[in-house]
């Protein structure tokens, strides 16, 4: 594991031009596997925001979405995205963490980049282009056991 762009990762810009927000930074680590990122956004959020909040949040915005599933558990081994889990599949597992008391919002993303990242995000789009179900031929259970 290595962190590939502690700070001024190319995607930085776009993530905060999507957000609306000046105050969002990105760090990107890298599993040294044949496939897989993690990504690490650190934002700071108005006082008082909860986790039912970001609840509603999150599936505001990915609830919808195919290949997104949401990762934020209390307990357990996988409280967080992991990138080994994803291994062969064209989903991106998001999740956060939330420092309250300093309103530290740190958001968290995870894909195996060959799948997500590049070759299944072309057929995704192909499929869209000619009309197909977004999901036709990206539908692997993966590689993790």
């Amino acid at each position: 594991m290595r962190s590939f762009a502690p700070t001024g990762h190319r995607h930085e810009a776009e993530v905060r031009q999507a957000l609306g927000r000046e105050d969002v930074h990105l760090s990107v680590t890298t599993i040294e596997l044949v496939r897989g990122v993690l990504a690490t956004a650190h934002a700071w959020v108005r006082p008082g925001l909860d986790d039912k909040a970001l609840w509603r949040a999150y599936r505001a915005a990915y609830g919808d979405e195919p290949f997104v599933r949401i990762v934020h558990e209390r307990k357990g081994i996988y409280r967080h995205p992991e990138p080994k889990l994803l291994a062969g599949t064209n989903l991106a597992d998001v999740g956060w963490d939330l420092h309250a008391a300093s309103g530290r919002l740190v958001a968290l993303a995870a894909i195996d980049n060959l799948g997500n990242g590049a070759a299944g995000s072309a057929v995704q789009c192909m499929n869209l282009m000619l009309g197909w179900d977004e999901t036709l031929g990206l539908q692997f259970t993966g590689l993790h056991p």
